[in-house]
Order: C-alpha cells, then sequence, then structure tokens
C-alpha cells in the first residue's frame, strides 16, 4: 500500500486509458477512484470505459463514480465530432472489450472527491484530464478543500503553444472555461500539463509493438487501442509522426514532478468570445509574489518515456 492515494477525474478517451494504465502500474500511488466526465465521450461511456480498463488490467476493486455530465454554462452535451475521430466512436478505439462485470458507484461523485479530500488530506492527488466541471462543483460546495488537498494535477491550457480548438484554447479547458477560471483564480494550488509539454511525449507504433509480442490480453487490447490513436494523428498531426501522451502525462508529473520543468504564475482563463478558454497571466495578479499555479514548460521526454514504457509494459505482461 502507497501512501499517496489518487483519484483520476476522466473522459475516458485513449490517453485516458493510458492514464488509468500509468496510475495502476506506479508503484508510489494507490489508485482509489475514477470520476467520470465528458469531453472524448459522454460521461456514462466514458465511465463504463474506465470500468472496461479497470477490468482489463486486473483492477476491478477502484470504484467509478459518475460526475457532472454538462459544462457549468449549459444545460447539455455534445460531443464533437472530431472526437469521434480521435478515439473512436466508442471512445477507445473502437476496440470491443468485454462488458465489466462492475457497475458505476451510486453515491454521488462530488461528494465522493471531497469525503477523500477530508479523509487523505496532504496524502490525496487528484488529475483531471478532462474539463474542470467537477472540480469546480467540488470547491463551490466545500470550499475548504483548496487548503486541504496535496496535490492538483490537471492535462489542459496552453501557454506556450497554440491551443487545439482554436488558436489559442485547448480542448480541456474549452469544454468549460468559466469553471477552469473559477478553478485558476482559487486559492487551490494546482499544477498545470498542458499542450506545451504533452505534445513533446510522443508513442509511435514501435512502442505498441513491444505490448502486442507479450500476447497477453492487455498489450494486445493497448496496442490495438493506441495503434487506432497513431493513425487518427497521422490525419490530424501528420507532423507530429506519432501520438501525443496526454493524460499519462500528467499522472507522471503529478506523481513526479520532476519530469517536467515548471514556470510559478498567476492565471486566469479568459471567457470572452475572442479569446475563449485561452490560459495566460492573469493582469490583476502579475505582481503579486504568492503564486497558486506551476505551468510545465519543459519536459524532460527520455525519461519519462522510459518510466512509461517500464510500467505499462511489466503491467500489461501480467494481465
Amino acid at each position: 500500500m502507497a501512501k499517496r492515494k489518487m483519484i483520476l477525474d476522466l473522459d475516458t478517451g485513449i490517453d485516458d486509458a493510458l492514464a488509468i494504465a500509468y496510475a495502476v502500474a506506479s508503484p508510489d500511488v494507490d489508485l482509489i477512484g475514477i470520476i467520470g466526465s465528458y469531453g472524448n465521450v459522454y460521461v456514462e461511456e466514458g465511465a463504463k470505459n474506465s470500468l472496461k480498463i479497470l477490468e482489463l488490467l486486473g483492477q476491478t476493486d477502484v470504484p467509478v463514480y459518475v460526475g457532472l455530465s454538462h459544462s457549468s454554462e449549459s444545460d447539455h452535451f455534445d460531443r464533437m465530432p472530431v472526437s469521434a475521430r480521435i478515439h473512436g466512436e466508442n471512445g477507445i478505439g473502437d476496440v470491443d472489450l468485454p462488458t465489466a462485470k462492475r457497475s458505476f458507484e451510486s453515491g454521488d461523485a462530488i461528494d465522493f472527491l471531497i469525503n477523500s479530500i477530508k479523509q487523505y488530506g496532504k496524502d490525496l492527488i487528484l488529475v483531471p484530464t478532462g474539463p474542470l466541471t467537477n472540480l469546480d462543483a467540488a470547491i463551490k460546495k466545500a470550499p475548504e478543500i483548496t487548503g486541504e488537498i496535496g496535490n492538483v494535477t490537471i492535462m489542459g491550457g496552453a501557454l506556450t503553444v497554440p491551443g487545439n480548438v482554436t488558436n489559442v484554447t485547448e480542448a480541456n479547458i474549452n469544454q468549460d472555461a468559466s469553471a477552469a477560471n473559477r478553478v485558476f483564480t482559487s486559492p487551490l494550488h494546482l499544477n498545470m500539463v498542458g499542450l506545451d509539454v504533452t505534445l513533446r511525449t510522443l508513442l509511435t507504433k514501435q512502442e505498441t509493438k513491444t505490448w502486442r509480442d507479450l500476447n497477453t490480453k492487455s498489450g494486445s487490447a493497448f496496442a490495438d487501442i493506441v495503434d487506432y490513436y497513431i493513425d487518427a494523428y497521422k490525419e490530424t498531426s501528420p507532423d507530429l509522426n506519432g501520438c501525443a501522451l496526454h493524460d499519462p502525462f500528467a499522472v507522471g508529473v503529478a506523481i513526479d514532478p520532476s519530469f517536467v520543468q515548471m514556470l510559478d504564475l498567476n492565471m486566469y482563463v479568459t471567457t470572452d468570445e475572442k479569446y475563449y478558454g485561452r490560459t495566460v497571466g492573469d493582469p490583476a495578479r502579475l505582481s503579486d509574489p504568492d503564486t497558486n499555479i506551476k505551468v510545465a514548460v519543459n519536459a524532460d521526454v527520455d525519461r519519462y518515456l522510459e518510466t512509461f514504457m517500464t510500467y505499462l509494459t511489466d503491467l500489461f505482461s501480467q494481465h
């Protein structure tokens, strides 16, 4: 049993599935729960995918909660067609995994997060890799948790590079910029692992062949899932020559911040029509010596990828 506990807040598409695998494989944390979100897929579809991935990896004791189904600015969520192209219609590369035996938890996802923070305090790590709607709701319900949780590391935003939805906006922030702005400007201390660094962590079919050659159920399934992702990247980002490990890199940094170099900065998220979802320095707090956000701006890519492959290959060899 590791001292540090982790909760993932996922809209489970392909890189979210890899994030689950990394959290399961790391000896430095215990994955104690997953909260479902929306984005790559609809919230219930994502939660079903999380359950399938957990069962594939032999982790049927990890509870999955269904979080909020749409942004704080809307009464519904419409999945973008590009999400289906990148992640497949089912969110996991159109690979058909068996329906999990375990079901969603009946309890409230926001209460689960708040209660877990109360229980584990500074030993709890939260990694949201989708919109920040669930975290925003938890802070609204229990504002004191901003000073109680040990580590919040998000996959989202873009400070030094263009966005992947608009020229300034990254996809997770774009789903609910108002919630993201409230989180960024709250007393909460968080690490932002955005496109600045995640686009440098690339996986190719050379790595997926390593998993396929294990001849295990999980190795073959993840090879199929990620090969779909790599092929999608050939269409959407042909210059990268691989697929980006967005969400599992955030998990890696949450556990070991030395994978990145960080810039201390007070930030906000713009919600005007022209620059909707831009993550940038907050003009009102630029001179404040106390900062609440660390932005990853450079990465030790080779060491991370070596760790990533070691952890996941060992995990897939067992299941």
